[in-house]
């Protein structure tokens, strides 16, 4: 006790400054760190490094077998349930974080640059930008195209950000070649400024991908070069048709926008399974309020051995709902019971909720909503942002479904947590949707994050640290010699409770028990 005290006595002002400033700069760093960590990995550091390496070295090996047998989670579950969960799905594994081409993409100069105009934001990011070049590239190039000087134009235009320069590009492509049906695309896509223009042009790029089609299909057998010139015709007929559905939809010409929908939903190229056609066929035909047609198309595409999306999931939903929305009441269900309609149509709602829970937030409109992007991030906050956008309307249509969406909605969001018991039916939610939301979205959009993250406690407890340590370097600058003598008092009551254990052991064992024991 008396060493520890002269121990204390010389230790100056300056040593108490020195420690508590150290102190609050580490503490500081720390919390920077952390904080950095959690905003791009969404979880602590500390705690990740606690679960995954010091706790399975404390608690041994049966902690490390449980680790893993965790860790196998979606696999066991899946094996286990896979005779109960055959009928619902949930043996499908969805590739997490895959970006999708939005199949409802608006027009660049008709929508996207007159939002620009009116409001001065971008409303897509380079990182969305990028991913249609790389599709354009994909589908409307080849290795036929090498020498071609205008096809080495479209090349490069694809692949140019500025938009002025894109389509003078384009006008150089068709000086060249009047048949280059891509460079038609590009100005319909983004020099027509309403989308009557974009569809003069693209009927005008129709004609010309036609006649392409067809010199290309005569030769496709003569070498896989010419098989591929057929392949990209192929692939530019197709979206040109596909564009001019969309075009007669937004203006009001559903039959002939259905109609095209329907023929091209038969077509098997490898374009197709990108674009998903038939998710415009459902909106299309929802917009007829041509229900039964669109209970028929959903049905051949809502399979457990397809890839669901929000669409499928929605509308299955709101078809459901439909038949109970509009003499649905809480009250009255909640004292009598659901019905087995009514209990259908829930499960069908938390079965999309499930799949994609922020959907709700924009149908209900307690989010607003913004322009969607071009491509979309199944279950995360961009698909949500592309069904609401077309889909809103189709749930308004309906009396009483979005009153019964309101009521299941937080329902569902509790369950939430638990996606693989008994009647969930998709895999836990994705960790990795909000950084792939952020690249999509435009930066004046909030993306929205399920679940919602909370701070860690690490995270906390650094920052009170932090906020102590500099509080208390602040307090020892500006007062040194009284807090070194709170210092010491502090230290002499932390130290008493030792000092009482030394005593205590010196007291039972002689003072010159371990001098005796060595001479054994």
């Amino acid at each position: 006790m008396w060493d520890s005290s002269v121990f204390l006595s010389t230790l100056t002002p300056k040593f108490y400054v020195a420690l508590t400033g150290t102190s609050s700069l580490i503490s500081g760093l720390i919390l920077i760190f952390e904080w950095w960590y959690f905003r791009k990995y969404g979880t602590s550091f500390i705690e990740q490094v606690s679960i995954n390496h010091i706790s399975p070295w404390i608690n041994g090996s049966d902690a490390q077998s449980e680790t893993n047998g965790n860790g196998n989670n979606g696999n066991a579950n899946g094996t286990a349930g896979s005779t109960s969960n055959q009928s619902t799905g949930a043996s499908q594994q969805m590739p997490e974080c895959k970006v999708w081409r939005n199949p409802l993409n608006l027009y660049r100069g008709a929508e996207y640059q007159r939002f620009f105009w009116a409001t001065s934001k971008e409303p897509l990011t380079y990182y969305d930008m990028n991913l249609s070049a790389q599709d354009h590239q994909t589908f409307f190039t080849c290795e036929g195209d090498a020498r071609k000087e205008e096809y080495e134009i479209m090349q490069t235009a694809w692949r140019e950000r500025n938009p002025v320069q894109r389509i003078k590009s384009a006008h150089n492509a068709l000086e060249i070649n009047p048949e280059c049906a891509s460079a038609y695309i590009l100005l319909a896509e983004e020099e027509a400024t309403t989308i009557v223009e974009a569809e003069k042009i693209l009927k005008t790029a129709l004609k010309v991908a036609e006649t392409n089609y067809r010199r290309s299909q005569a030769i496709q057998h003569q070498g896989p070069i010419a098989e591929g010139i057929h392949r990209r015709d192929t692939n530019v007929l197709i979206y040109i048709k596909r564009r001019l559905a969309m075009c007669a939809r937004k203006l009001g010409k559903l039959k002939e926008a259905a109609k095209i929908f329907r023929d091209l939903s038969k077509e098997i190229p490898s374009i197709m399974n990108v674009l998903n056609v038939h998710e415009n066929l459902i909106e299309t035909l929802l917009e007829m309020q041509a229900y039964a047609d669109c209970q028929a198309v959903l049905a051949k595409y809502d399979d457990i051995s397809l890839p669901k999306s929000a669409t499928i999931c929605y509308t299955a939903a709101l078809l459901k709902a439909r038949a109970v929305a509009d003499k649905f009441s809480p009250d009255i269900a909640s004292k009598r019971g659901l019905s087995s309609i009514e209990m259908s149509a829930v499960e069908a709602i938390h079965r999309a909720v499930e799949f994609n829970p922020h959907v709700p937030k924009y149908l209900l409109e307690t989010k607003p909503l913004i322009l969607p992007p071009e491509h979309i991030l199944k279950r995360g906050d961009s698909e949500a942002l592309a069904y609401a956008f077309f889909h809103l309307r189709h749930w308004k249509n309906v009396d009483g479904a979005l009153n019964l969406l309101h009521c299941t909605w937080e329902g569902t969001f509790r369950m939430l947590p638990y996606p693989l018991e008994r009647g969930h039916l998709f895999y836990p939610y994705p960790t990795c949707t909000e950084c792939a939301d952020r690249e999509l979205l435009p930066s004046f959009h909030e993306v929205s994050v399920y679940p919602k993250k909370e701070l860690p406690f690490f995270i906390l407890f650094t920052a009170g640290l932090c906020s102590f340590t500099a509080l208390l370097a602040l307090l020892t600058h500006q007062y040194p010699e009284p807090m070194g003598a709170l210092a010491q008092t502090v230290l002499i009551w932390l130290s008493y409770p030792f000092h009482l254990l030394k005593e205590r052991i010196e007291a039972l064992w002689p003072c010159n028990f371990l001098h005796q024991l060595t001479r054994v």
